[in-house]
This record gives C-alpha cells, structure tokens and sequence, in this order.
C-alpha cells in the first residue's frame, strides 16, 4: 500500500522518487502505527497469559506481536528503500523520463 502510495504521488507531483518515498512515508506513518500498536496493545494481556485459557492463546498472542512489530519495521524502513535501490537499478536517470510516461498514462486511461 505504501509503494501505491508512492508511486500515486510521483503521478501527481513533479518531485524524485526519494522524495515521494520520504512524502509518503510521513503521510502514512501514523495509520500504520495506529493500525499496528492498537493490535499489539490489545494482544499484550493475552500475551501475559492472564485469564482463563490465556496459558494456550499466550504463545499465539506473542507470536503477533512479533510479527506485527516485524511487519510494521519493514512495511515503513525496508520495502522503502529496497524499492528505491531496486528502481534506480532498473531504471536509473530514465525515472524521471518514464514519471511524465506514466502521468500520460494515468491521464489518457482517466479519460476512458
């Protein structure tokens, strides 16, 4: 979502794609945050192994935490900048030229 994100700015926008990585890395950090610690935050009782059968649901609640902080670290810090290596990689200088191909793009299927 958030590479969609990106990629619908530098549609927009005339900025690099650093820039539209960093934009849309601070326009999404807080849903993402709030998504994920409110999940985590729910799950640490469960996790503490308080209630009833909690001594079962314990390693489960544990477990998504763990991947839930996992995620949330790679969905804002990894997947960023592994798409921004593998971008100028691939594309090099040609980016900016093929930003204007894609803006034409989006413009002429918009108009169908």
């Amino acid at each position: 979502v958030l590479i969609d994100f990106v990629n619908q700015i530098i549609g927009r926008e005339d900025i690099s794609l650093l820039d539209a990585i960093v934009k849309g890395g601070r326009l999404r950090l807080r849903p993402i945050l709030m998504t994920a610690l409110t999940t985590i935050l729910s799950l640490f009782p469960l996790s503490l192994g308080w209630g009833s059968g909690a001594e079962i649901w314990a390693p489960m609640a544990r477990a998504v935490i763990g991947g839930l902080t996992v995620s949330t670290f790679l969905t804002l810090v990894i997947i960023p900048t592994i798409y921004l290596v593998m971008t100028r990689k691939r594309f090099g200088k040609k980016r900016e030229r093929l930003q204007v191909q894609m803006v034409a793009l989006s413009l002429e299927q918009s108009k169908k």
